[in-house]
């Protein structure tokens, strides 16, 4: 199976399965002498992990991450580091109903039609257990930018369902369950999930994650297009199914008298951009949403197939999200730290050297 490295100069190689062993990363190109313990990866994972409220996953696990490599005496020595997390409470027995059978809207037809085998415990390697090593490694990117560029990155649950969600108190989003940035509205979104899992069905949800501090000139122009490379972060994710920059789909009502963002001494008057403009971040906040579907894992009967094509009715039980959005926000900011540290590091090999007559405004409004 190919597909599991990510990055060009920081580059994230991730290993491991759903109900194997363990899990693991590689992050090959970390700067030596970043300060760096496993303490600094505990806080992300933490937020990331199953099994913390009653409208998650009640799978749980410790998530406890080991340093096997590239730290000597506190720091980054520059060489590979080297991260495993075990899988301590898998519980197998939960899938093998499901073994000969494929769950609709799920990986399980695809991966058996890609590769004539599948893991069907918890989904194998398709399963968003494998994001744990992505928060992980995005910990340690996000701590660079934090102190060597002074980045600073959040996100939280901007829609669950039919319910809109602003940005009231976005610091708030991590004092709750549901990354909620409005701390009234947390007993709607409560009342909501009871009545989503008496039904054993599920919901899709919106996750807005920004960065605030960013420089501006990271992105290339063309290809490797910094919103671009966002975009394919985003969409590596489990359940994500769309991805908006800025104002994204909004920009089809406006005007370009309205859409653009003037520039003026003071700074920008607007972001509807999301901090990019031709693949180059501008130095406003960086702006990405992601949509993220209803998990596929969910108590109403369903129609499909077994492995010798007979139709079948399936019903997943088990431990499962019905909104796999609520533990999606501390993901997308570690996807946002991986992408930007790797520009960043791109952009120094290239263009330390450069000097720019024209001063830096200040970024404006934050977010769009």
């Amino acid at each position: 199976m190919s597909g599991n490295s990510f990055g060009r100069l920081f580059t994230v190689t991730t290993f491991g399965e759903s109900h194997g062993p363990a899990l693991g990363a590689i992050i090959d190109g970390c700067p030596p002498g970043l300060g760096l313990d496993e303490s600094d990866l505990e806080r992300d994972v933490a937020r990331r992990r199953s099994g913390t409220s009653h409208h998650t996953s009640q799978r749980k696990e410790a998530d406890q991450v080991r340093i096997l490599s590239g730290v000597f005496e506190g720091k980054t020595t520059g060489a590979p580091i080297g991260l495993v997390v075990e899988n301590t409470d898998a519980r197998s027995r939960d899938y093998e109903k499901l073994k000969d059978r494929f769950r609709p809207g799920h990986a399980d037809y695809t991966y058996q039609q890609k590769y004539g085998f599948r893991d069907y415990r918890g989904g194998g390697r398709s399963s968003a257990r494998e994001t744990v090593m992505r928060v992980a490694a995005g910990a340690i990117a996000r701590k660079y930018l934090a102190e060597r560029l002074g980045v600073r990155i959040h996100g939280y649950l901007a829609e669950l369902g039919p319910l809109t969600l602003e940005p009231v108190n976005p610091e708030s989003a991590y004092d709750n369950p549901f990354f909620c940035p409005d701390p009234a509205r947390v007993p709607e979104l409560e009342a909501y999930m009871w009545k989503l899992r008496e039904a054993g069905d599920s919901v899709g949800a919106r996750v807005t994650v920004i960065a605030h501090g960013v420089p501006p000139g990271l992105g290339e122009p063309v290809f490797d297009r910094l919103d671009a490379d966002l975009a394919h972060a985003m969409m590596s994710i489990n359940a994500v199914k769309g991805v908006e920059i800025g104002a994204g789909f909004a920009v089809i009502g406006h005007t370009g008298s309205e859409h653009r963002d003037e520039l003026t001494p003071e700074g920008f008057t607007a972001n509807h951009a999301g901090g990019i403009l031709g693949g180059i971040s501008s130095g406003q906040d960086i702006t990405v949403s992601m949509a993220l579907k209803p998990t596929s894992s969910i108590q109403v009967p369903g129609r499909t197939i077994d492995l010798e094509g007979r139709p079948v009715e399936v019903v997943t039980t088990g431990r499962h999200d019905p909104c796999v959005g609520l533990r999606a926000t501390p993901i997308a900011e570690a996807m946002l730290a991986l992408v930007l540290l790797d520009h960043y590091l791109r952009h120094r090999a290239q263009n330390a050297d450069v000097r720019s007559p024209t001063p830096v405004i200040p970024p404006g409004r934050p977010g769009w």
